[in-house]
């Protein structure tokens, strides 16, 4: 196997394996205080495909752990022990799905899955055996042929409940031919995946195309399907319950030859004719749930024929324009990003050209509107691929609310509201840790214990509600708890210590009080604890948020709880901007930031007693911020009269922006500072200018903040 079939089988195991430890991990926080009889199977055949994947691709760790959690409840289905402690069950299986996401983690950053998980194979092992010393009395034992194998060693392939046929069994004769889903990518590894699952249930497997790993077999199989034969004593229904759990699979075309045949009958009849009244069963099968089963055909005569013109028809159907899944590697897409920045930025350049002005062009500005028209549809469509719905980060939280609670000895309920809003994948992944933190600031800072809950009138229970909805151009994501709130007279008094008051306690409004704990370093707790007192985590919170342009503002009311809310872009890259200029150079000011631009009256500005200059607008005053000052700019406007003030806002707060003029509004593709320059804090990256020159970014929060 060359190293590209290497790197690609390693690719598609990574990802796949994410997706299904993804749902197990849910499906157990989810239903925690007990299994029922669908949860029990859902696990044991995530587990099952765990370890099969991770068996053929040589990572014994994994499949070791994965190996011993599937007889475990392979006990849980066939036996239906009573008295089971779920409690304990889902920390062990917890604890093997963090190790195997640790092994995943080794294999993403290109090292070796070494860990060692005897230790926590023995102690799922250990409570296997408590089990059955309960439950399992000497005259009640499963069939020889169903006993499931000890957990170790590993035999790699064969499942506790999947035995190897034997000589003396009559052997059934099956002809398949699978088709997968089209963009599924890898078909050929997709294939040698099938031939070593079917490894569990015979040693005698033909199949067409022969070399299954050479890339060359892609097309082959994509155009006409993969083919196999093989004999196996399994009956109908067993085998193709099995063959469609085959991850990422279209349609499955199974036949069964009923008549006592050997292994060597098989190997020199390749070409035995098919029977002709033997059903033909097409399953479509969702991307992702590739583990559900399918149900079992109809075996009648006429039920086959049935279900043979409904899976024509369904053929056909999908033939005509259905919609169908495709992977892509990230990295395709943000190169397809930066070459549409770099059309939107030629775009410009053209129109822009300053050898343009003053020129009578209709039907060059007619073309080039047109132009511009489609680069903002092709700007949608790739900003649509990189979108992913927040879900992605939302239900991992279940598992940090469930593992806090069993240690602080609290009881929380997470709901989840609004899962399905997307927003781009990079944004995404930056607002992970802030919303993990914040989360976990509410259970260890704000919600109190049951008792103490009680004692206030308050359920029991806690409620922890996590939330996104999209507000315009933005999206919003909204943590809120019924906790304790927070103190504002502790926390100015910490404030007070570390010298971060600038002005006299009386003058901090609650709201700019309740902001100080976002600064680094700032905590209330005395005691550091697991999760909190080190002055780390809510920092990380504004930090992230500010990469991305977003903003965090807090809520509290004291006995009630208190409020979270993260306002971030939808996406990054290309924003709308308005470009302005002071002293003789352009600056652009996202266009979500600003509410209104306006020419300013002397009579209409003055200045308060701490020293602020301010303006009355419409009956409201607004602090005025001069740009050039800002930056340390000379040669600027500085008569208020003659410049313009735009009016841009940062959560709940609004200034008024003095700038030279107005320029327009455009699209602006942001591109990050140069390393060699200093970090300027207001400026958050520059753009390219249709006449060649170059915008700085202003850095709306950033510009708060200073």
């Amino acid at each position: 196997m060359t190293d590209f079939d290497r790197d690609s089988m390693l690719e598609m195991f990574t990802h796949e394996m994410s997706q299904l430890i993804a749902q197990l991990e849910s499906t157990i926080v989810q239903s925690e205080s007990e299994y029922n009889s669908d949860q029990i199977n859902e696990i044991f055949r995530i587990m099952h495909t765990i370890k099969g994947s991770a068996a053929m691709m040589m990572f014994d760790s994994i499949a070791g752990v994965a190996h011993v959690i599937e007889d475990l409840f392979y006990y849980m289905r066939e036996e239906e022990p009573q008295g089971v402690d779920y409690g304990r069950l889902s920390d062990y299986v917890l604890s093997g799905v963090d190790f195997i996401k640790a092994e995943l983690n080794k294999l993403q950053n290109g090292a070796a899955p070494d860990g060692n998980g005897s230790e926590l194979s023995s102690t799922i092992e250990n409570f296997l055996r408590e089990l059955k010393m309960v439950t399992v009395s000497p005259e009640a034992s499963l069939p020889a042929q169903e006993a499931p194998p000890p957990a170790n060693p590993i035999i790699v392939g064969v499942s506790p409940d999947i035995p190897k046929p034997s000589s003396s069994q009559p052997l059934n004769k099956y002809h398949g031919k699978v088709f997968f889903q089209n963009g599924c990518e890898m078909e050929n590894i997709r294939a040698f995946t099938l031939v070593h699952n079917l490894g569990e249930l015979t040693d005698d497997i033909i199949h067409t195309p022969i070399d299954i790993v050479n890339e060359a077999s892609i097309n082959m199989i994509r155009k006409n399907g993969f083919e196999f034969k093989f004999t196996s004593p399994r009956d109908y229904d067993f085998i193709h319950n099995h063959l469609s759990q085959t991850a990422y699979l279209q349609d499955l075309i199974l036949t069964c030859d009923n008549s006592e045949l050997n292994a060597q009958s098989l190997a020199a009849d390749e070409n035995v004719k098919e029977p002709e009244e033997l059903p033909v069963i097409s399953a479509s099968m969702p991307q992702i749930e590739a583990v559900q089963p399918i149900a079992p055909p109809l075996s009648s005569k006429a039920q086959a024929e049935a279900e043979k013109a409904v899976a024509a028809e369904e053929v056909v159907q999908q033939g005509k324009g259905s919609q169908s899944m495709i992977s892509v590697n990230v990295n395709k897409l943000d190169t397809l990003l930066n070459i549409l920045s770099e059309l939107v930025m030629t775009e410009a350049m053209v129109t822009q050209n300053p050898e343009l002005e003053g020129l009578q062009l209709e039907s060059f500005n007619k073309d080039a509107h047109q132009l511009r028209k489609i680069i903002s549809n092709l700007q949608q469509a790739v900003m649509s691929m990189r979108m992913v719905p927040v879900s992605a980060i939302f239900f991992k939280m279940h598992r940090l609310v469930r593992d806090m609670c069993r240690q602080l000895n609290k009881d929380v309920q997470l709901d989840i509201i609004g899962e399905e809003i997307e927003a781009d994948k990079n944004i995404i992944e930056q607002i992970t840790d802030p919303i993990m933190h914040i989360i976990r600031n509410s259970i260890d800072h704000g919600v109190e214990l049951p008792d103490d809950r009680e004692k206030a009138g308050k359920p029991r229970k806690a409620n922890v509600r996590l939330e996104a909805k999209n507000v315009g151009g933005d999206v919003l994501i909204i943590i809120k708890d019924d906790g304790r709130g927070i103190n504002t007279e502790k926390v100015l008094k910490k404030a007070r210590e570390n010298g971060l008051l600038h002005k006299q306690d009386y003058e901090y409004t609650e709201k700019e009080i309740q902001q100080f704990i976002f600064m680094p370093g700032f905590s209330t707790t005395e005691a550091v604890t697991a999760y909190s007192g080190r002055g780390v985590g809510m920092d990380v919170v504004s930090s992230n948020l500010a990469l991305v342009g977003g903003v965090v503002l807090v809520d509290s009311t004291i006995g009630e709880g208190t409020t979270f809310t993260l306002k971030i872009p939808l996406t990054l890259a290309i924003i709308e901007g308005m470009s302005v200029m002071v002293a003789g150079a352009q600056y652009t000011i996202p266009i979500v930031s600003i509410i209104k631009s306006f020419k300013a009256k002397k009579e209409d500005v003055f200045v308060d007693p701490s020293g602020n200059e301010m303006i009355n607008n419409r009956g409201e005053v607004f602090n005025i911020v001069r740009l050039h000052e800002i930056f340390n700019l000379e040669g600027a406007i500085t008569d208020i009269e003659e410049g313009t003030l735009v009016m841009i806002e940062n959560g709940d707060q609004t200034v008024c922006l003095l700038v030279d003029k107005l320029n327009g509004q455009q699209q602006a593709v942001l591109k990050p500072m140069p390393k060699y320059f200093k970090k300027v804090q207001g400026l958050s990256g520059c753009t390219l200018l249709g006449n060649g020159d170059i915008s700085l970014i202003v850095d709306v929060t950033g510009l708060f903040d200073k």
